[in-house]
Order: structure tokens, then sequence, then C-alpha cells
């Protein structure tokens, strides 16, 4: 994953990296403008929102507190009205008394008609005695009452909660046959005020219409819609509904999911229910137990919050649109001086120093086309100075060429001597004079001309022999080049001075007679020529100096010398040969001191091999 992230910011960095530089930044203002923009943006919509939903929540939970407190006051002046039959003599002489008189009638009446008009939302009030006779005062809009269907409810909650009052929530009574009501029920334990013994129960049934008043002022204020709900969840009231107009099914679901999400004794949260989102609110009554929630639509609260955040998007991209024309603008006028210097620079790749730049202000742009023009100048000059050099190396070119009139008069001087000792019959003179000549005739010609391998080893026998002369059975010259090999074309003068600094370096300081052996072989598509000595060899810090001095092509001194420069014909011969066929060419060293020294010469001619091509002399 992190490796995915990585490459993939890599990608966009080179993305944005490989863009023109006016584009650069445009992206960069643009981004460091919007940025900011849309932070500050998102913060203050986020901001508004949770400052709304918090004013929601508070004004929606006062109202819920208010409602809850209502109810709570409502059902507690019901429980008080339980209490009244212990003050009535009259009524505790009734409950106790087996048989059923016009008194008894009379007096239960009476009491009863007195309970139910305390509250206009009772729809009747019970009341039974020891012996299981209930008497009761109804709705002037009911004509039959069931109490019979009810009494062993009643004996079952009033039995579990003692003396104390029970609050029942919404359940289904039937009325006058067939008709349904939906009520409440607070019942409690008539006592004896004498034995304390259970005497009757009374039961005050409440139309739950009465919370209609109670929770449409919270309604009108929040927008949403309120619920009541008992201890076990199951709802008393909903906004909206009558004892004629139950709560339908789907109520019971909305109903079942707000509990769930209830923790507490106030709070709110959010849900979602029938695809819409809401706010809710919750108190629940440490009296009652009942929870009063309020259910608000997240878009009616945040209307006013989408309009705000709407004016806020349209102004960030007001603002992002702005700060793209200025960043356009910008960055045209801060790349203009730089098109202009590549436009320029162009000129000069094709040639055409007659440029100049002119630029307008002294920032850092400026500061380059300043040394930009500095540049074609100094070029300028340069140009002139080399064109000045080759002149001066032309002339000296024509110098050197003159020079070589020298060895050709030196050459026709040996040739007079060697004429002259052949008719004075000297033969070792005439003959050192002619071996002297052939050597200087050989290097007449420019340095650079091409010879071939027979040339070079026809020089190198010319050279012992014209040492012979001086050192005679000093040096044995052995040659083992094979026949392919003689044809090769090579630049002059290679062999020669490798052979004379074995002659003065590896063989005339040893004692007795020496031997070099020149041999060749094909190596890897290279013509590889060995020239080895059994001389004196060199030390190893010899030995590697000698090497170092050859792959770098500096100059060295030997280290037993105390400062005498060595190596430099080989040195020259290394460079030549590097020039003329390349760095993979060149000469390589190899020596063990007191055993002899072998110097080992590349070339990158093993394509000519098989040419055929002979070169005569």
């Amino acid at each position: 994953m992190l490796s995915n992230i990585r490459r993939i910011a890599r990608k966009l960095w080179l993305f944005l990296a490989n863009l023109p530089m006016e584009r650069k930044l445009i992206v960069v203002f643009v981004f460091l403008v919007s940025l900011p923009i849309t932070y500050v943006s998102y913060m203050s919509s986020r901001s508004t929102f949770q400052s709304v939903l918090a004013g929601s929540a508070d004004s929606a939970g006062q109202m819920a507190d208010s409602a809850s407190d209502t109810i709570d006051r409502y059902v507690a002046d019901l429980k008080r009205y339980t209490s009244l039959p212990l003050y009535n003599t009259d009524v505790q002489l009734y409950l106790e008394q087996r048989s059923t008189d016009w008194d008894k009638n009379t007096g239960m009446s009476m009491f009863l008609s007195y309970l139910n008009h305390t509250k206009d939302e009772i729809v009747a009030v019970y009341l039974a005695d020891k012996f299981g006779s209930v008497y009761y005062d109804k709705d002037p809009g009911i004509n039959w009452l069931y109490p019979e269907d009810r009494m062993a409810e009643w004996r079952s909650l009033t039995t579990n909660a003692g003396v104390a009052p029970v609050l029942q929530g919404r359940h289904t009574i039937r009325v006058n046959g067939g008709e349904q009501r939906e009520v409440f029920t607070v019942l409690r334990t008539v006592s004896s005020v004498s034995t304390l013994n259970p005497i009757g129960i009374l039961v005050f049934d409440i139309d739950i219409g009465l919370f209609k008043g109670m929770v449409d002022p919270v309604d009108a204020v929040t927008q949403g819609r309120t619920m009541i709900m008992d201890r076990e969840g199951r709802l008393v009231y909903a906004s909206g509904e009558t004892a004629e107009a139950p709560e339908p099914a789907l109520q019971a679901e909305n109903t079942r999911l707000l509990t769930e999400r209830i923790s507490g004794a106030k709070g709110h949260f959010e849900i979602t229910m029938d695809g819409e989102d809401y706010l809710a609110v919750y108190t629940v009554s440490p009296d009652t137990g009942w929870t009063t929630l309020v259910s608000i639509p997240l878009e009616r609260i945040l209307s006013p919050v989408a309009k705000t955040r709407n004016r806020l998007i349209i102004t960030t991209l007001a603002i992002i649109a702005l700060g793209l024309v200025v960043a356009t603008v910008i960055s045209h006028a801060l790349t203009k001086p730089l098109k202009s210097l590549v436009r320029l620079m162009k000129q000069v790749q094709h040639g055409n120093l007659d440029v100049w730049l002119h630029p307008k202000y002294n920032d850092e742009i400026g500061m380059i086309g300043s040394h930009f023009n500095r540049m074609i100048i100094r070029v300028k000059d340069l140009l002139r100075e080399v064109a000045l050099t080759e002149k001066l190396k032309q002339k000296a070119d024509m110098r050197a060429l003159q020079n070589q009139i020298n060895p050709h008069f030196i050459y026709n001087t040996l040739e007079s001597i060697r004429m002259l000792a052949e008719g004075g019959d000297d033969p070792r003179v005439a003959q050192l004079t002619y071996l002297l000549g052939v050597q200087m005739r050989y290097g007449i010609v420019r340095g650079e001309e091409t010879v071939t391998i027979r040339h070079e080893l026809e020089h190198v026998r010319n050279y012992l022999d014209l040492l012979h002369i001086r050192f005679p059975d000093k040096f044995r010259l052995a040659v083992d080049v094979p026949e392919p090999f003689l044809p090769l074309p090579v630049i002059k003068l290679v062999l020669q001075p490798i052979v004379e600094n074995a002659v003065f370096h590896g063989l005339e300081p040893s004692e007795g007679p020496g031997t070099i052996c020149i041999s060749a072989r094909e190596e890897e598509g290279y013509a590889v020529f060995a020239i080895a000595d059994d001389g004196i060899g060199m030390e190893e810090a010899t030995l590697q100096a000698l090497n170092d001095i050859l792959r770098s092509g500096e100059d060295g001194e030997r280290p037993d010398t105390g400062g005498e420069r060595f190596g430099i014909g080989l040195r020259n011969v290394n460079e030549r040969l590097r020039l003329h066929y390349g760095p993979a060419c060149g000469l390589q060293v190899q020596s063990e001191y007191g055993q002899g020294t072998c110097v080992t010469l590349r070339i990158d001619y093993a394509s000519g091999f098989h040419t055929g091509a002979e070169d005569e002399m």
C-alpha cells in the first residue's frame, strides 16, 4: 500500500516537474490560493452546521423538558387523586360492605363523579370493592364499559405494586359494545385506614388525546414531531394521533429504532428513518420513566445552512477563478523573459551569435539575461582566440614541414659518406651509415602516416642491425607473427620505441646476451602483439607506476632514480594508439624483477584478418 502511494506521488511529481514553467506557476499559485480558501470555507460551513445543530438540539431539548414536566405534573395529580378514598369514611365503609343498597350506590356514584370531573381528559373512573363489585363513572359519550374484562389485570398490577400507585401505558379498552378507545391508566390499591388491609382498587382511564395540547406547542417551535414512550419503549402518543386514529404499523418500527438509540436521562442523536435524516432529542422523566422525544428533519434545520453554504461555495469558486486569472497574468509576465532567453539560446545553438537580450528588471531573471549577454561576448572572444590559435598552428605546421628538409639533407650526406666508405674499403662504416639512413628515411614522412605490420617489423630489424654493429652478439630478435597479421594497417613507429625501451632498460644493463621476442594473436576481436625480453625486469613499485601512467596518460617519474622521467617512448606510443584506435586499445606492461618484461600492444583490427590484402614493400 505504501509503495503504491509512493509510486503515485512520484508520478504526480514527475508530471508537475515536466510541465512548462508558466503552468507550474499557475498550478502552484492556484493551489496556494484554493487550498486555504477551501479549507476556511469547509471549516466555516462545518462550524455553522454544528452551531445550528447544537442550537436546534438545545431548543428542542428545552421544549421536550417542558412537555415532560407537564406530563409529570398531570400524572402526579392523578396519583394524588388515587389516595382520596383514604380520607373518605363513607367510601371506606362502602368498600367493606358486601351488600349493595341505595345508599352505597348513591355514595359511590357521587364520589366517582367528583373524581371524574377533576380532569377533562378522564374517560372513566372505576372503584372496585373488597368483594369484586365494580362501580364507575364515565365520559358522557360512552354508554357501556366492560370493567369485568380488565379486573384480573388490575388485580395483578396492584398486587405487584403494593400500596403504591401504578402507571399503565397506552392500551385499548372496549366501549359501547364494539368501539375502542386509546387510553393510559393510573390505578392504586385502596387500603383500610383501620386495618391497612386492601379493601378495593381505584382506576383512572385517561384519553391519550390530552397529550395533543402538550406536544403541539413543541412541534410548532421545533418544526418536528413529538413522541411519548413508556418504560418498555412502547409508544404512548405521537404527534397527530387521537383516540380515533391509532399509530400506523410503520410508526411502531420507527419507535423501535428510536428506543434502541436512547441512553441516559437526556441527549440527542442523528438517525435515518423512512429514507430521511432526523435529529432526535429526548428526555426521560425520573418520576414516570416515560420518554419524551422530538424528531426534527435535518433538512428543515439545515435549510438556512444550505443557503449559506451555497453562497460560500459560489464565493469560493469566484475567488479561485480570480486567483487563476491573476496567476495566469503573473506567470506569463514572469516567464516571458525566460521564453525570450530560450528563443535566443536556440538561435545561438544554430550558430547565430549576433543576439542580445534586453532585460527590463533587475530581478533574478534580469540577472540571468545579463549573464547570458556576457556569455555571448565571451563565446565570441573564445571563437576569435580559437581562430587565432588555428592560424598559429597552421604556421607552426608549415615551419615543421620546412624543417623536414633537414633530414633529407642529412640522409643525402649520409649516402655520400657511405659511398666514400665503400670506396675506401670500410664496410662497417658503410653498413652503419646505410642503416642510419634507412632509419631516418622511415621517419621523414609525418608520424601519423599508416603503414603495415610488415613495415614495422622491417623497421625493427633495421634498428637492431644498427645496434649489432655497436653491440655484437648482445641482442637477438625472435619474430613469431602469423602471416594474417602482416598486412594489417597500423600507425607508424609503434613497435620500434617498445623494442628500444626493452634494449636500453632491460637487456643492456643485464650480463650476457638477451632475446627480444615479438609475437601476435587474436583476442576478442583485437590484434594483440607482445614484445617480451629476458632482461633485468622491473620492481613492483616501478611497474605499478608505469602502468598507472599508461592508463592516465600523465607524466611520471621513476621512484628509484631520484626524479628521472621514464617511459616517455612507451607513453607516446600508448597515447597515439588510444587516440587512433580508442580507449580500449593501448599498452600494458607485465614484468618481474630479474626475469624480464613483456609489453602488450592491443589494436582493434580483427576484421582485417580475413581480407587477404597485403601491402607489398
